[in-house]
Formats: C-alpha cells, sequence, structure tokens
C-alpha cells in the first residue's frame, strides 16, 4: 500500500471535488518544476484544508490559494536567513529559500508553529524530502514523500498519551471524570485522524 493510500485510509474518503487540470500551472511556472505527484493528487482529492486538527494544506484555487502562501512564506523566511546570516548565524535557517536556487519551497504549516518545505534536491518532484523549520528550533528533515510525512504526522499526534496536552500541575486540581470530559471532547489524549476542508 502506498503511503499516499495509507492518509486516505486513516483520513477517510474525501468529499468530491471537482479539479481542473491547469490548476497547477500557474504555481509550477512560478516554482520552475513540477511539485510531487502525492501532493497534488492529495490535494486535488481533499482540497485546502486541517489534517488532524492540527497539520494545514492548500490548494492553488482555493480561498487561500497555494501560490500566494508561497510568495509570502517565501519572503518572510528569506528576510529571515539574511538577517542571520549577517550575524553569522546559519544554524536556523540553514538552506536558502525559492527563488534562490535550490531554494525550499513553502506547503503547509502547522499550529504548533513549525513550517513545512519541499527540499528540491533531485531533479524528480516525487524525490524530493520535507524540511520543517521547527518554531524557534532550526530545521528538520523527513526523507520521504509529502504523504509519508502526513502520515507519519498524523501517526503522531494518534499515538500521544490519554492525558496529553494537559499542564502537570492542572492534573492534581481535576477530577477523573473531568479529565474523561476533556479526552472525550477531543482538547487532550490522541487525536483521531480528520481532515476539515477551508
Amino acid at each position: 500500500m502506498s503511503s499516499l493510500d495509507e492518509l486516505r485510509n486513516l483520513l477517510g474518503e474525501p468529499a468530491h471535488r471537482q479539479s481542473r487540470p491547469d490548476d497547477w500551472t500557474e504555481v509550477e511556472q512560478h516554482v520552475g518544476s513540477s511539485l510531487p505527484s502525492d501532493f497534488k493528487e492529495f490535494l486535488n482529492a481533499y482540497g485546502s484544508g486541517v489534517i488532524s486538527g492540527e497539520l494545514v494544506v492548500f490548494h492553488p484555487r482555493e480561498a487561500s490559494p497555494l501560490l500566494e502562501r508561497m510568495r509570502k512564506t517565501h519572503g518572510v523566511f528569506a528576510e529571515r536567513r539574511d538577517r542571520d546570516l549577517s550575524r553569522g548565524d546559519s544554524e536556523h535557517t540553514p538552506y536558502p529559500f525559492h527563488p534562490e536556487p535550490g531554494g525550499l519551497i513553502s506547503w503547509g504549516y502547522d499550529y504548533s508553529g513549525d513550517e513545512h518545505f519541499f527540499l528540491p534536491c533531485d531533479p524528480d518532484p516525487d524525490r524530493w524530502k520535507i524540511v520543517t523549520m521547527a518554531h524557534e528550533e532550526g530545521c528538520q528533515t523527513f526523507d520521504g514523500p509529502f504523504s509519508g510525512f502526513a502520515v507519519a504526522f498524523v501517526r503522531r499526534l494518534l499515538d500521544v498519551e490519554r492525558y496529553h496536552g494537559i499542564e502537570p500541575e492542572a492534573l492534581e486540581f481535576l477530577e477523573p471524570e473531568d479529565l474523561e470530559e476533556l479526552v472525550a471532547a477531543g482538547e487532550i489524549g490522541p487525536v483521531q485522524p480528520s481532515f476539515e476542508p477551508c
């Protein structure tokens, strides 16, 4: 089973969407390359939205278009990198950003404050890696396709302790039934795989 099939199994079938063959033309002209096929296939099926209440992705033809987001994100991160390099600090931003050659290509973010990019490290976009600019912590690289990254992201949220997300000090003040209400409401604990269009 491919990681894209696994992701669909976790999230469930998408609502029917109508995609057009030219949806990606403007974005790919801007990037100067095709984007990874599993990324485009996922977004053509699901559209812009939030995976498991945390990971936000963008389709080119929706209310928050991908190209607009790319341009803004690349500009912000390129400025940050220039500042870091002028201070002799390249630890937090070791990669350039598009349109620099080999620059990272934005595709989404998560509510923890992390930005996610494609690293165009191969002529074949289906072999690109994922780089996460972890909020205030530098870079993390995922050695696989978008769908593999998304599956790992969903599974990580699903595989947390029952009371994950609540401050340890608060545990002593909450009754067991209050904790169970928070778990049942999805406010703490494992996050069930889902996709919410936006």
